[in-house]
């Protein structure tokens, strides 16, 4: 069993930056795909980014690219999701997930562990 613990929301203006982290607990998760999906109320949860065990395969949802980037420290369990240049779009609940497996994958479904979630408001 892995535990998510997803942090690092808030209220942005928009163009203005966040960091969220993922911190992780019960199992290491290096050999883990990790990701970030995220979730408006009404509608369905949606891929963001997702990132391979060691780092060498990242995919990012063309909504975010040039503007997110997801990183990983193995050593300290942990999972980050840098946010630039924030759009109100971007306004959502966002859930940190993990996978036990080596292929990245944008399916909701095929994870299998995730985050309570933690709440961007980009908003002027």
């Amino acid at each position: 069993q892995v535990q998510l613990v997803d942090s690092g929301g808030g209220f942005v203006q928009p163009g203005g930056s966040l960091r969220l982290s993922c911190a992780a607990s019960g199992r290491s998760i290096s050999t883990y795909t990790m990701a970030w999906f995220r979730q408006c109320p009404g509608k369905e949860r949606e891929f963001v980014a997702a990132q391979s065990w060691r780092g060498d395969s990242t995919s990012l949802a063309d909504s975010v690219k040039g503007r997110f980037t997801i990183s990983r420290d193995n050593a300290k369990n942990m999972v980050y999701l840098q946010m630039n240049s924030l759009k109100p779009e971007d306004t959502a609940v966002y859930y940190c997930a993990a996978r036990q497996s080596v292929i990245v994958t944008t399916s909701v479904p095929l994870y299998d562990y995730w985050g309570q979630g933690t709440q961007v408001t980009v908003s002027s």
